[in-house]
């Protein structure tokens, strides 16, 4: 079964940057894209990003686009998140997700296996 393990996150000042990662195993990682979702207090999971398994593919929310980059190496079997110019709607715990087929969506419910997230706080 896959396994996924997310990392990096913590407090940063508005329009600062955080790079998480979310690591696999237990497979190895090109047999899945990987999507980035988020969920702030009271709010439903919303996706963020989604990279396909050779991350050739990529996909962002518009409330991310130009601001966060999804990438994978997959000779790490890990794949980050870059967050730059964060804004304090921007603080959730992020969780990370994989899928055997890439759609390009940011739908959750397209994703079978679950990190336990990790926390993004943006505040001054």
């Amino acid at each position: 079964q896959l396994q996924l393990v997310e990392s990096g996150g913590g407090l940063v000042q508005p329009g600062g940057s955080l790079r998480l990662s979310c690591a696999a195993s237990g497979f190895t990682l090109d047999n899945f894209a990987i999507g980035w979702f988020r969920q702030a207090p009271g709010k439903e999971r919303e996706g963020v990003s989604c990279i396909s398994n050779s991350g050739g593919s990529t996909n962002y929310a518009e409330s991310v686009k130009g601001r966060f980059t999804i990438s994978r190496d997959n000779t790490k079997n890990t794949v980050y998140l870059q967050m730059n110019s964060l804004k304090p709607e921007d603080t959730a715990v992020y969780y990370c997700g994989g899928s055997y087929y890439y759609t390009g969506a940011l739908g959750q419910y397209e994703y079978d296996y679950w990190g336990q997230g990790t926390q993004v706080t943006v505040s001054s």
